[in-house]
């Protein structure tokens, strides 16, 4: 009798401890259950790409065992950049698919657009794929981390390289007409105050739209020195290959959504890239620097395994295999509480974490008060064959 109490003991506290809670869904024994919603088709498909490294990499961790003895069930779906579609997919991955969390979701309209819901189920929503400054505000959204450098932090980083490299010169923003786009405009009023006006003019376009031709030549008739492109790969590669095109010879920045080589520069014409500047979190595949860089030799045979025949310059998939970099770590720290609470307590729990891809000087902390994985960048320009780093490693604080 008090052999078999025990037994029934033991049980007991088996089934209640955290990783099999019934109230944790997508958790078991040997698994856990993950979701991700992507732009695989649509206007933002080239970073959708990002979705694509992310999933390779889980291949290649399941393949290593998997973490704490469980394998990764990454579930994602397809959203072509519609919020419509984004929230149908998301309510599908936590009602049907049962996922534990979400990691990784890419898009601004669509991360908008499930924010409200994701919290009011209480799933955690990590590692988000975008950099608008309102998903950094950890009050309103508490169950959020975010995978990128803020555009507001982006956009103040190039505001002031501007203001020192060309200081009496006008500044053109082409710009997203979404929560992307809109943010580096924000970030350059911040920076410039009552100087915007003077300095600064701007135009905007729909994702819908085929091209921004039109935008890029009214841009130049204003005389700027200067055109920072604030959007998707599709359209800012439109618009470098326009100016070009037009003898627009201005400095130009793109922003790092923007700033795959596959992506954007070689649909634009590697050669009528020359001289483009944005800023990085990331060591360039292309670079002759990181040749010998055994990260960068290890993300090469990965990519030769499990993405054969890819184009090793899309940093889409650099930006994916870092985030599967990310998930192992957060599931490693968790151990065997994989409960929500404790994802999202380990996902604010980062500590001078090192990702072997990321530029020398980078760490990744976040903490209660601090839901940014990316706080700093280093500039580079593209010489026409690989990106030149230049200057120092900028914070998430410079302004």
């Amino acid at each position: 009798m008090l052999v078999r109490w025990k037994i029934l003991a033991a049980l007991a506290l088996f089934l209640s401890g955290p990783a099999f809670a019934a109230e944790e869904p997508g958790i078991s024994a040997t698994e856990i259950k993950v979701g991700g919603v992507f732009p695989f088709s649509g206007p933002a498909s080239s970073i959708g790409l990002v979705g694509k490294g992310l999933m390779a990499y889980i291949q290649a961790l399941n393949d290593r065992g998997g973490v704490n003895g469980r394998k990764i069930n990454y579930i994602a779906y397809d959203d072509g950049y519609s919020p419509p579609k984004a929230v149908e997919h998301v309510r599908k991955l936590v009602e049907s698919d049962e996922v534990s969390f979400m990691f990784g979701q890419l898009g601004t309209p669509g991360i908008s657009a499930t924010a409200k819901y994701l919290r009011s189920k209480g799933v955690p929503s990590i590692a988000i794929i975008s950099g608008s400054s309102k998903f950094t505000d950890v009050v309103n959204y508490p169950m959020t981390t975010t995978g990128l450098v803020s555009y507001d932090t982006e956009g103040k980083i190039y505001a002031k390289y501007l203001t020192k490299a060309l200081p009496n010169a006008k500044y053109a923003i082409l710009y997203q007409n979404d929560d992307l786009g809109k943010d580096y405009v924000s970030a350059f009023k911040a920076f410039l105050g009552k100087d915007f006006d003077r300095k600064v003019v701007t135009a905007s376009y729909e994702v819908t739209e085929p091209t921004v031709d039109s935008q890029v030549v009214n841009l130049k008739s204003s005389g700027a020195d200067a055109l920072v492109i604030a959007g998707t790969p599709k359209f800012a590669a439109q618009a470098i290959r326009q100016a070009s095109l037009i003898g627009w010879k201005a400095t130009v920045i793109i922003n790092f959504p923007s700033s795959s080589v596959g992506g954007t520069l070689t649909p634009a014409g590697l050669d009528k890239s020359v001289g483009v500047i944005v800023g990085t979190t990331n060591k360039d595949v292309v670079d002759p620097t990181w040749k010998d860089d055994s990260a960068m030799q290890s993300y090469r045979s990965f990519l030769d395994k499990y993405l054969p025949g890819v184009d090793v310059t899309n940093g889409s998939y650099l930006t994916g295999y870092q985030q599967g970099i990310l998930l192992e770590q957060l599931l490693k720290q968790c151990g065997n509480d994989l409960s929500r609470k404790n994802i999202l307590a380990q996902a604010k729990n980062l500590k001078d974490f090192v990702i072997p891809t990321a530029l020398p000087g980078i760490k990744v902390n976040t903490s209660d008060t601090e839901n940014m994985i990316w706080t700093q960048m280093r500039l580079q320009r593209w010489t026409g064959a690989s990106w030149e780093g230049f200057g120092e490693v900028l914070d998430a604080r410079s302004e």
